[in-house]
């Protein structure tokens, strides 16, 4: 008994070394984890204000050069503030062309196209989420394969088809070449994939159809994927300055990237004249982003658009 007293009262000294041991072992990995973390933010938010500035100072850039007289910005064109700010650059360039038409054509294409391709998409992915119909597969994938078709590939059989039933320099023009949109359709799917599977089984056990399904049970749930989409279909639109130049000729219904260009072509702009038109042109898109900034980040987190 008297050999097994040192070994009993050893043991349980040993047992609290050991564990004292461990804890400051884990304490230690803890710590180096929660530096590692906090130097990997701080990079990651120094990266960030670095592509933001990047971002940010092309903007900038043109709004002060947009309000320097001419003869002041020929004197010091690397200045980036103005000794005598004015705002005739931007009656000039109103002045020049016809900047509200432009504003209201852009504005009508691109507010019809989202509509449009928000109603397509969303029924498209709806029946490919939701109806078990032969091929789905396939048909999903070849619609996916849409993406790597360039548009530009496209514009020729647009321009001939819409050619030859008399829609050129009209709005449908414009926007039915641009309705169709794949990515559209895949975020939709996604979104409409994780919606649960019972509560359109219980609609449909109680009689409902799809359509109505689709109208009041699976569309107000998807508002986030609806938010990300209208916004990104309609900066998309908005922006797009290829197809509107091929479709379009009258100087009546061009959109406003096109009519800039054509004003800036047409009477040879300086440039803090071009530099005003520039912020006109982005002002909406600022201004939509200004006022819908939650509601982008909510339908990029919601649908897991990257």
């Amino acid at each position: 008994m008297a050999t097994l007293t040192p070994a009993a009262s050893g043991t349980p000294e040993a047992a609290h070394g050991g564990t004292g041991g461990g804890r400051g072992g884990h304490g230690a990995a803890g710590r180096r984890g929660v530096d590692s973390e906090r130097l990997f933010n701080r990079v990651t938010l120094g990266a960030l204000i670095a592509l933001a500035l990047l971002w940010l100072a092309p903007l900038a850039w043109a709004g002060a050069t947009s309000v320097r007289p001419p003869g002041e910005l020929a004197t010091n064109p690397t200045s980036w503030l103005a000794d005598d700010p004015t705002l005739s650059n931007y009656r000039e360039v109103l002045a020049a062309g016809r900047i509200p038409y432009w504003y209201l054509n852009s504005f009508i294409t691109a507010a019809l196209t989202t509509l449009l391709s928000v109603c397509t998409a969303s029924l498209a992915a709806f029946a490919l989420s939701r109806l078990r119909f032969r091929h789905r597969r396939p048909v999903f994938l070849a619609i996916l394969a849409g993406v790597m078709i360039p548009p530009q590939l496209l514009m020729i059989p647009h321009f001939l088809t819409l050619q030859a039933t008399g829609m050129l320099n009209t709005y449908w023009a414009v926007i039915l070449p641009q309705v169709p949109n794949v990515v559209a359709v895949f975020v939709f799917k996604q979104f409409f994939d994780g919606i649960p599977t019972e509560l359109t089984d219980a609609a449909r056990a109680d009689g409902a159809s799809w359509l109505r399904i689709y109208r009041q049970i699976v569309m107000p749930l998807s508002r986030p994927a609806i938010s990300a989409v209208t916004i990104f279909v309609f900066v998309w639109t908005w922006n797009n300055f290829l197809w509107p130049l091929l479709a379009v000729t009258d100087p009546q219904m061009m959109t406003l990237p096109v009519g800039l260009v054509s004003v800036q072509d047409a009477f040879g702009l300086p440039q803090a004249q071009l530099m005003a038109s520039a912020v006109l042109g982005a002002l909406p898109l600022l201004t939509v982003f200004l006022f819908f900034q939650r509601r982008i980040v909510e339908g990029i987190a919601g649908t897991g658009l990257k």
